[in-house]
């Protein structure tokens, strides 16, 4: 799996796992960070995600990174607001009051240019990942966000059913990547109702990973 499958996903406007709301689990867990008002949120591989609509509208700034530049612009269409567009190393920012988006790769997103964050929210990056990128992903997120605590969504289900994504991670492969960096609360695990894309049974995993 390369940029362009996600790229052309967006082009050809195959993007039902956008949410038309935000997530039920964020606004159920979020609080479970324990963040200040005007905390600064990463949300990798965001897409246009409503979620960044909720974050903003109780008080926290955001930063996200996506690989498709159309989502960004819908995004910001979404909020009814113009960004100003500068280009960042290897990737461009898209960039408002309390906003900033990186449109590019991830693994070109630096520590540097993404500043500091207090959290990560982390709904559809890790699951969007095949097996194989997923220990690049999660070390890379540790160190540009300097190890920030997390709030993770993960799915779990039989991935000779369904090839993803979304990619099925066990609660055990959470465990694996983040153990050494974190301190890892599963908070609850519940079915996805009617499975996953009407096919098969799964279950949907939230956690909260803080300092250690």
């Amino acid at each position: 799996m390369d940029a362009s499958f996600w790229k052309d996903k967006w082009e050809r406007g195959e993007i039902a796992f956008h949410e038309r709301e935000a997530n039920p689990l964020l606004v159920k867990y979020f609080k479970e960070l324990s963040l200040a008002k005007g905390s600064r949120v990463f949300v990798p591989l965001c897409g246009k995600t409503l979620d960044i609509a909720w974050l903003l509208s109780h008080g926290y700034r955001v930063a996200g990174a996506e690989l498709s530049e159309i989502a960004v612009k819908h995004l910001f269409e979404g909020l009814g607001v113009e960004p100003k567009i500068s280009e960042v190393g290897r990737v461009q920012r898209y960039r408002a009051q309390n906003i900033a988006i990186f449109v590019g790769d991830l693994f070109d997103v630096t520590h540097e240019m993404l500043g500091p964050v207090d959290a990560i929210y982390d709904r559809a990056a890790l699951v969007a990942l095949p097996k194989d990128m997923r220990d690049r992903y999660t070390e890379h997120l540790v160190q540009i966000s300097d190890n920030a605590p997390q709030l993770v969504i993960a799915y779990e289900y039989d991935q000779s059913v369904i090839g993803g994504p979304p990619f099925s991670v066990s609660n055990d492969e959470v465990r694996r990547h983040y153990t050494d960096s974190y301190d890892l609360t599963l908070l609850v695990s519940s079915d996805v109702p009617g499975g996953l894309k009407g096919k098969c049974p799964a279950k949907e995993h939230v956690w909260i990973l803080k300092n250690d």
